[in-house]
């Protein structure tokens, strides 16, 4: 073209270059993951109305209202049972509880009953997703480690097995021979303090 003719193939391809070079560095994924963070809490015993944020006032949960503030807060959810483990398996399962194996009485006892491993679960498509997960608290879906959270797609597991077991010796009754029911991923620990400041 330097000529003043009829702009060449290769003249016209030269001007293109640089605003879709530009177009398609804006459109490059950033180096950081973008993706949110997902804290999801499940309480036993936890009413809609026993947070600040929800409309408490008697006492204040500071800590929980922050998230709530910075992040999604629900306002319409309904509990398909009125026990905690159906209403775990449901959860992180997206399936009616009483469909699943997973053996809802307590104590678990001895039975090789729980939540399926081979199982899709919200945790272990979150992991597929590239995701870190992490269960703290109570699991009581199965005992471990046959049936425990590093089967269901949780890679850290901190909290105790089962229900009921006592906050300051960590175990399911006052006997001295039972062990203690307080596990980090797949094994059994003895820590000393009360269970919920651990």
């Amino acid at each position: 073209m330097s000529d003043g003719s009829t702009p060449t193939r290769r003249d016209v391809l030269k001007a293109a270059a640089v605003p879709v070079f530009t177009m398609l560095w804006g459109c490059h994924k950033p180096e950081s993951d973008s993706r949110p963070n997902i804290v999801f809490i499940m309480a036993d015993d936890l009413g809609y109305a026993d947070l600040s944020c929800y409309g408490r006032r008697d006492y204040r949960t500071p800590n929980i209202d922050s998230l709530a503030a910075e992040g999604m807060k629900f306002t319409q959810a309904y509990s398909n049972s009125p026990v905690c483990s159906p209403t775990r398996t449901a959860l992180i399962t997206g399936r009616y509880q009483y469909r699943l194996p997973v053996g809802l009485e307590e104590p678990l006892g001895a039975r090789r009953v729980g939540l399926p491993p081979e199982h899709p679960t919200l945790p272990s498509l979150l992991r597929e997703a590239g995701y870190g997960t992490m269960l703290i608290g109570k699991w009581h879906l199965g005992n471990l480690p046959d049936y425990g959270p590093l089967k269901s797609g949780y890679d850290h597991f901190y909290g105790i097995r089962g229900g009921g077991v006592d906050y300051f010796t960590h175990k399911f009754s006052t006997r001295q021979e039972d062990p203690v029911d307080l596990w980090e991923d797949d094994r059994r620990i003895e820590v000393k303090g009360y269970l919920t400041d651990l």
